[in-house]
């Protein structure tokens, strides 16, 4: 999935050691704000201090991010993740929509011949 916007946060990193395999892991998030009529936030991981290096995300950018979702269940409770694995920062400037087409629903046309005390727009949701 893709979706462009401006970087608002970088959270702190976080690192440790993992008790399976006992290597080192680090993870970076940040929080992306889109630019639309009705802005949303996204909060997103990049895992891996080689990615987090290549990609070298800064506050205030505004980036077309490239992420994969993912879900996993701890102790009967399931939790999201979402991880990205590549930043296009020319794309970005282009006016593109916040999230890939093919991942918007499609919204109905207008319909042409609304009465005139009627106002001939759809409502944004």
């Amino acid at each position: 999935m893709e979706i462009t916007g401006k970087i608002i946060q970088v959270l702190p990193e976080r690192s440790g050691t993992s008790a399976r395999t006992g290597s080192e892991w680090r993870v970076a998030s940040y929080v992306l704000e889109t630019s639309e009529q009705y802005p949303k936030k996204m909060a997103f991981d990049v895992f891996g201090s080689d990615r987090i290096q290549l990609l070298n995300i800064q506050a205030g950018e505004t980036l077309l991010v490239k992420f994969d979702i993912d879900a996993h269940e701890y102790q009967g409770r399931w939790f999201n993740s979402i991880r990205a694995y590549a930043v296009d920062r020319g794309a970005a400037s282009a006016p593109q929509p916040a999230i890939a087409p093919s991942a918007q629903p499609a919204k109905p046309a207008a319909t042409p011949s609304a009465p005139d005390n009627e106002p001939d727009e759809q409502l944004p949701f």
